[in-house]
């Protein structure tokens, strides 16, 4: 098997499995370019989604979704996390961390000035995939430092022992696979 058909809330994709290791591999969701599969979970989240006033997410592959749920939710304004600074960035916040499809050490930059938007306010956490968990670890840092109060958690997908999580809110859950495509 070299692809795994999922249903999320109702529409359904074929993701092609990756090899991570010899006797691990992952199904690949890739929201960008997508537009009808971000218009449904953003949809989704939101139906599930606690109050908020802002929306943070980790560059670069929930960019359209967060788009499109502060657009839907009627919000101007959503923060990225971005993987590299940025000129325009006075002060950044950074924080490190080690994601499951990225081979070395990230780190994650928050302008100081979106920092401050976000000051005592309800800040919504969103992802596409929530894995290991380690982006979602820096974005909550991000969040705390800059004095923001967590609302949730959310992400489309939960994958392997993330599904477990009482913490999160998500929409499907996506298995893990070993060598032969079988789900572990």
């Amino acid at each position: 098997m070299d692809s795994y058909l999922i249903n999320v809330a109702g529409l359904e994709r074929s993701l092609k499995l990756c090899r991570i290791s010899d006797d691990l591999y992952i199904a690949a969701f890739i929201m960008f370019g997508d537009v009808e599969l971000n218009e449904h979970c953003a949809k989704k989240l939101l139906e599930m989604a606690p109050e908020h006033d802002y929306i943070i997410t980790a560059e670069a592959k929930s960019i359209p979704l967060v788009y499109e749920m502060a657009r839907l939710s009627g919000k101007n304004k959503y923060f990225i996390a971005r993987k590299g600074p940025k000129l325009y960035m006075t002060d950044p916040i950074i924080v490190e961390l080690k994601s499951i499809t990225t081979e070395r050490t990230q780190k994650l930059y928050l302008d100081r000035a979106d920092a401050e938007l976000m000051r005592g306010k309800r800040v919504l956490i969103v992802d596409d995939v929530i894995s290991t968990g380690e982006s979602l670890r820096a974005l909550e840092t991000l969040v705390n430092t800059s004095g923001g109060i967590i609302a949730g958690k959310m992400a489309v997908l939960a994958e392997g022992d993330a599904m477990n999580r009482s913490d999160i809110k998500f929409l499907a859950p996506l298995p893990l696979f070993n060598a032969e495509g079988k789900p572990l």
